[in-house]
């Protein structure tokens, strides 16, 4: 069975394509229980990537927000390298 991959994904107040980043398993469980308090209040907060980098993020431009679960195959901000070929392999 394959790992399941936490994706948060923003629909900015600008409009455009979402954003999507791949959330570590700490990440996703700490902001599932917020979600909805920093979309309410417009608060900032400083999410956990699944790379281990971290991201913030102004609520107040986001105009709809949920968690969801990624296909394996898609990479997005946040999503850890796996290099398996070129220089770095």
């Amino acid at each position: 069975m394959s790992e399941q991959r936490h994706a948060l994904i923003l629909h900015l107040a600008t409009g455009g394509e979402p954003v999507v980043f791949t959330l570590s398993d700490r990440g996703a469980k700490s902001l599932g229980s917020r979600l909805s308090v920093l979309m309410g209040s417009g608060g900032v907060d400083t999410i956990e990537l699944a790379d281990g980098n971290h991201a913030a993020v102004n609520f107040a431009h986001v105009a709809s927000a949920h968690l969801d679960v990624l296909p394996a195959h898609v990479r997005v901000y946040g999503s850890p390298e796996k290099r398996t070929h070129g220089f770095g392999a």
